[in-house]
């Protein structure tokens, strides 16, 4: 079992210089490599593998005007070639849009070191190649193997280490599937989750509550002279605002996710299509805002630690439309909060009847695998659990 830790890292002066070095020297490799593959394509009509370009690196860092390259790891650089390729890999088979150059003035860098990293936990310092030990703010501690980290800078200029490990399998007594003990989650940007006991979790919306401030920082910055010593520092107040929304999101959900995990020992959701919802011109910016990806990984894998599980049902489910008495509204519109039901008179309210629905379907299906039959599903119900191992097996069932 496998488990990342993140900590903060203040490397000194000199450790700061060489940090930089390294990052520019990973994203130049990075892009150095994508260039190579590109013309050989266009050129060959073929691609070349990262082993292949990996035997050019090498070449490359002889001549003497790449000899700055040598003063990163060599394993760093390869790294690099390996994300690369990874980046295509995705693209091909994933259609996750072709890889593109990095930018030195853009986003976050990254740097990895596939080995030899210590941690110290006694004096509050990590030793990485090249680097010696840097100080770290030591969050939490861990007893395995050490397997990989990676080095990152954000645009504010804070480095932090993310850290592989290998942990001992520690076996976590599963919980069972009952009703007793469950809950059915529909997660929306009205109120960003209501459970089926009837909990509502408000949607803190911490990019609208900063977005007018965001705003303003925004176009002072894009007053300034470009490449000025004001425009950076315009830049790194929008970068700072950013930062802080994103720091106020992922607070939020891990509290959630927690406080869920640790109530209940089953929960049920939707598999939604975020990708797709983001399409959606006119609530794309709200739907970004509540981190809905980031919300069901972190309940899934908190869900495995504490021996719950974690069931999915599919996106095409009937679970707002279909009213307790069995009775489909095929009309309802997205603006509909609440509606009647045409047959037995119910006042139906839609969050609250999707995550009623959402645990029915969830927990009858779960039954039907377990009892080894497959039947027809309402709205061809999909059923995700989370196993013992942690991982998430998945088995759809289609009309």
């Amino acid at each position: 079992m496998t488990k990342g830790f993140k900590y903060r890292i203040y490397p000194n002066k000199e450790q700061t210089q060489q940090l930089n070095q390294m990052l520019g020297n990973a994203r130049f490799v990075y892009n150095w490599a994508l260039d190579k593959r590109i013309k050989e394509y266009q050129s060959e009509k073929k691609s070349i593998s990262a082993f292949s370009i990996m035997m050019d690196l090498t070449q490359l860092k002889k001549q003497p005007e790449y000899d700055w390259l040598n003063l990163s790891v060599a394993q760093s650089l390869q790294q690099s070639v390996v994300n690369m390729d990874k980046a295509f890999t995705r693209f091909f088979k994933q259609k996750k849009g072709f890889p593109k150059f990095k930018s030195k003035h853009i986003g976050t860098h990254h740097v990895g070191f596939p080995q030899n990293t210590k941690v110290d936990f006694e004096t509050g310092k990590i030793s990485l190649p090249k680097l010696g030990w840097i100080k770290t703010k030591i969050s939490r501690t861990f007893e395995g193997k050490i397997k990989t980290s990676t080095i990152e800078k954000t645009p504010t200029g804070k480095f932090f280490i993310s850290i592989t490990v290998e942990l001992p399998n520690v076996k976590v007594k599963q919980k069972p599937i009952s009703k007793v003990n469950a809950v059915g989650i529909d997660t929306g940007i009205k109120t960003f989750a209501v459970l089926s006991d009837g909990t509502e979790i408000e949607n803190p919306k911490h990019l609208k509550s900063n977005l007018q401030r965001l705003k303003v920082l925004q176009r002072r910055a894009s007053k300034k002279q470009k490449g000025s010593a004001n425009r950076r520092k315009a830049n790194l107040k929008v970068a700072l605002l950013h930062e802080k929304i994103s720091n106020q999101r992922m607070d939020f959900l891990h509290k959630t996710t927690t406080a869920i995990a640790k109530q209940y020992d089953t929960v049920a959701c939707e598999n939604l299509n975020i990708s797709g919802m983001m399409k959606n011109h006119h609530l794309a910016q709200s739907i970004a805002d509540l981190g809905l990806g980031r919300f069901y990984t972190l309940l899934a894998y908190k869900m495995a630690e504490n021996g719950g599980n974690y069931l999915e049902i599919g996106r095409f489910a009937p679970s707002s439309k279909m009213c307790e008495c069995g009775a489909i509204n095929k009309d309802l519109k997205l603006s509909d909060r609440e509606w009647v039901c045409p047959v037995c008179g119910r006042i139906n309210k839609r969050d609250f009847l999707a995550s009623r629905n959402i645990l029915k379907f969830a927990l009858t299906e779960q039954n039907k695998l377990t009892a080894g039959t497959v039947g027809r599903a309402c709205g061809g119900v999909g059923v995700s659990r989370t196993n013992e191992a942690g991982t998430v097996s998945e088995r759809s069932l289609r009309t």
